[in-house]
């Protein structure tokens, strides 16, 4: 009698999945500093108003001496550094998830922004770049007046 063996091709798969993550979690979990300090990008919102552009960037922990920020051939910049905390000895860390090191992030910005007076404010862990546009860029509004006395009569 013959037995008849039901194929099942991604039952593998979990467990491959598994060994994998137990693989990266345990590499990671010998050299904490190591791992964290892989090159990051803190996160950026860029919005728009009538008379200004509007950069973001959440920079927890980064000294305000560490940040650059510039404007060349209407490119935004802004570099810095957070660095690993060397109070504490590498032996108490039990878990290490921020990334740290030296960061870039680059934005192509439009010839509406007037780089001449750009600002940027740091506070409470968060840089705001505000870009001002060019009084030509800035929207206007016109006044129409509609002619009641003709109505296409």
């Amino acid at each position: 009698m013959a037995t008849i063996a039901r194929l099942e091709p991604f039952r593998g798969l979990s467990t491959l999945q598994d060994q994998f993550n137990r693989l990266f979690n345990e590499s990671f979990r010998n050299h904490p500093e190591e791992s964290a300090l892989t090159t990051w990008a803190p996160a950026v919102d860029i919005y728009e108003t009538p008379n200004e552009l509007v950069v973001k960037a959440d920079l927890p922990d980064v000294n305000e001496k560490d940040i650059d920020v510039r404007v060349e051939n209407n490119l935004l910049t802004i570099r810095g550094e957070r660095k690993f905390e060397k109070s504490v000895s590498e032996e108490n860390f039990l878990r290490v998830e921020r990334t740290y090191g030296a960061f870039s992030r680059s934005f192509s910005l439009p010839n509406t922004v007037n780089a001449e007076t750009i600002g940027a404010e740091y506070k409470n862990g968060v840089l705001t770049v505000t870009l001002p546009k060019r009084e030509e860029s800035k929207p206007r509004q016109v006044k129409v007046t509609v002619n009641a006395a003709n109505n296409g009569k």
